[in-house]
């Protein structure tokens, strides 16, 4: 377990017996009922996710005839512990993520890859540039800084838009669904208590070969289907024209990847070193740590990214300032998600579910797969989806080694990607943006978003058989 899961754990009040005396029938029929009612909110309604949380949680709790002041309680617990747990990690990489668009890091990055790549491997190419900058950015930042690379490549090169965009969609929304620090894998490490530097690892690796699968392979057959031209009314924008410099290439990745290499490298050093005294395991365990990788980025890329592009003191601040006024929204979904999770825990729904799959021939991680596809299909949204999943599925976690609880969270992130259609707001934003048809959209995006899900969840299941 991660030093921040322990922190957590050990300041979260825990239940000492559940906020109602509800049989299971009861418990999942609350449960259903106050699913059914945030999916209505936000599909036909078209209610705010927080919002939405937050009266599904009361429906919950009344159905599961839990007091109305025992409901509160679980409800603010969980959000605030949510919030404590990963509010901060998400602030840091919204700013490292600004600090990377606004100094024309990204755009060095694309300029420097498709500068050396052929056309046969351009959609390789456009994969490796969304991957990379998706690891900071938050998924719909990254298409509004992406999709216009995308279309200027398409329109000065005459190649495909859907060869070479359904590449850069796949390697946003993998690293949005399996590799923290995204908000969904944060919250759904913090649900079920997996080691974050393990998950980050293991993410990575499901993450590399989905990306390749889902992106220039399946890119290749989506071209067959949808034939569509870059829309001219969009007319590429890009970051860094107004900029007189900006970051090298080499400085601009070595501050993307750091709170990577520090994660993984605090992982790699519990594995492998026994002595917890010694100076190495005392060291990863300090800079290792979350909190301290992603604050040692954003401090790096002041100075690597703010500072190579000119930028004073009074515009990194600003620029930092603005990064954070657009996660409220997010903080306050996953805030209101873990709320949820809680009030669902605390009824003793999650037992419940922990019960019913002892009798059942089906792998948790499987189980935890389908139940994430189930409410991402319903609700739209991929962080609800996680959030809401990991909270049901977290007792399934009791007894697992790390290794198979981090498993256990990409297997929800796999499946909160399943199928983006209408009621998802990125299915609508790539639809505009590549100007494309309902069906084509369906035909393309949500095609290729259901081939992650089903090509992570099978990784998911072959890693956990040989670890």
């Amino acid at each position: 377990m991660s030093a921040l899961s322990a922190e957590l754990l050990a300041a979260a009040p825990a239940a000492t017996e559940p906020i109602t005396s509800a049989g299971d029938t009861q418990l999942a029929v609350a449960a259903l009922a106050g699913i059914a009612v945030i999916v209505l909110l936000i599909t036909r309604w078209k209610m705010h996710a927080f919002l939405a949380l937050t009266i599904g949680t009361g429906v919950l709790g009344a159905v599961a005839g839990a007091p109305l002041a025992k409901t509160i309680a679980s409800f603010t617990t969980g959000l605030g512990t949510t919030v404590a747990g990963v509010g901060v990690l998400i602030a840091l990489g919204a700013i490292l993520g600004k600090l990377l668009a606004d100094s024309g890091g990204a755009d060095q990055i694309v300029d420097t890859v498709l500068a050396r790549t052929s056309e046969r491997r351009l959609p390789w190419a456009m994969a490796l540039i969304a991957a990379l900058i998706g690891l900071p950015l938050f998924f719909e930042v990254g298409i509004v800084l992406l999709i216009p690379v995308v279309l200027l490549v398409a329109r000065r090169g005459n190649h495909s838009l859907i060869r070479i965009g359904v590449p850069a969609l796949a390697g946003l929304s993998v690293m949005h669904g399996l590799v923290p620090p995204h908000p969904g894998p944060l919250a759904a490490i913090d649900s079920i208590h997996a080691d974050l530097g393990t998950t980050l690892a293991l993410g990575v690796l499901v993450a590399l070969p989905t990306v390749a699968i889902a992106g220039p392979l399946f890119g290749r057959f989506a071209d067959r289907w949808v034939k569509v031209a870059p829309p001219e009314h969009l007319t590429p924008t890009r970051a860094s024209d107004d900029l007189e410099k900006r970051p090298g290439f080499t400085a601009t990745v070595a501050t993307m990847l750091l709170p990577v290499v520090l994660m993984l490298g605090k992982a790699l050093v519990d594995v492998l070193v026994d002595d917890q005294n010694s100076l190495a395991f005392r060291v990863f365990d300090v800079i290792g740590s979350p909190l301290i990788a992603l604050l040692a980025a954003v401090v790096l890329g002041m100075f690597t990214l703010g500072r190579a592009a000119g930028f004073t003191k009074e515009r990194i601040s600003t620029t930092v300032e603005k990064s954070l006024g657009p996660i409220a929204g997010i903080l306050l979904i996953v805030g209101a998600g873990g709320g949820f999770k809680q009030t669902l825990i605390d009824a003793g729904i999650g037992n419940m579910i922990l019960g019913w799959s002892d009798g059942w021939n089906i792998s948790p991680l499987l189980l935890a797969w389908l139940i994430a596809v189930l409410i991402r299909v319903a609700t739209g949204s991929a962080t609800v989806a996680t959030i809401s999943a990991a909270g049901l599925v977290a007792p399934l976690a009791e007894g697992m080694t790390p290794t198979h609880a981090s498993l256990l969270v990409l297997a929800v992130g796999a499946g909160s990607l399943f199928f983006s259609h209408v009621n998802d707001a990125g299915f609508w934003l790539v639809k505009e943006y590549f100007g494309m048809d309902v069906p084509q959209t369906l035909k393309s995006w949500s095609a290729m978003e259901t081939v992650i899900s089903v090509v992570g969840i099978v990784f998911v299941l072959l890693l956990s058989l040989v670890l």
